[in-house]
């Protein structure tokens, strides 16, 4: 969806500036010339790429290099991101990239331990997924009876009680809650009673091991393999909305400003 949506914005721009610019060029001046008396009108198809052409380069530069909106639609980041929130994704923070190819053309900074990243993964390409990075590149990473290693030792859990869900997350009652202490950002997760994927992993260079809080509701590296890291999207770091319609009250305003640890 959100490849399809990119790829109609770049082709609508490209062609609103490249009418504005033949225009201009080649045609107006005879179009100017040609006019007995006053200003000669711009043809209706020109009169549109002029007005278009400024707000599509704007939003499709405010997208594709400054902050981007993305949806949740799955419950594999509760308790931290909830089934219906709306996220802003940093797109310069690992590095500016093209729109569409999403090839970096200037460095800018790596993922950090604990980053809350959207990618495409590699088994879905046209896709952006939402994951916590776990594991940099060199790290061992282990995940034993609900624990993460990493390098060898386990991170400190805390428990907090059994998680409530509601809405389109009502499905998740049940689940102890905990904090997880990943160096400088705690948070929380979720844990079933059986502990998932239980494994040992050594993440390659230019890779990353992510995994959502979601525990034992999360698709991520622990069964599809390491992150590349020419696959990175952008660093999520706030929420601006939720829209729930299966919740009592659809919009939980609640969630607005709530900052992504």
């Amino acid at each position: 969806m959100m490849v399809w949506f990119e790829t109609i914005l770049v082709v609508l721009t490209f062609l609103s500036g490249l009418i504005w610019l033949l225009d201009k060029l080649f045609f107006a001046k005879k179009r100017m010339a040609a006019a007995e008396v006053g200003e000669a009108k711009d043809p209706v198809l020109v009169d549109y790429a002029k007005s278009f052409f400024p707000v599509l380069a704007l939003v499709l530069g405010l997208r594709s290099f400054v902050a981007e909106p993305f949806r949740i639609p799955s419950s594999s980041m509760m308790p931290t991101l909830l089934i219906g929130d709306f996220i802003l994704v940093n797109k310069f923070s690992y590095g500016l990239r093209w729109p569409i190819t999403n090839k970096k053309f200037l460095s800018n900074g790596e993922p950090a331990r604990g980053d809350v990243v959207v990618f495409r993964p590699p088994q879905h390409p046209k896709e952006d997924w939402i994951k916590r990075v776990i594991g940099l590149p060199g790290d061992r990473i282990g995940y034993h009876d609900h624990k993460v290693y990493v390098n060898g030792r386990p991170l400190p859990y805390r428990a907090e009680g059994v998680f409530t869900g509601v809405g389109q997350g009502a499905g998740e009652t049940g689940d102890n809650k905990l904090t997880e202490g990943l160096q400088n950002h705690p948070h929380f997760v979720l844990e079933r009673e059986i502990s998932m994927a239980d494994g040992d992993w050594t993440v390659p260079a230019g890779h990353y091991f992510v995994m959502g809080d979601n525990r034992g509701n999360s698709e991520d590296s622990r069964f599809w393999g390491f992150l590349p890291e020419a696959n990175l999207r952008g660093k999520a770091f706030l929420v601006w909305m939720n829209i729930d319609t299966d919740a009592d009250h659809w919009v939980d305003v609640s969630r607005i400003g709530t900052r992504i640890p």
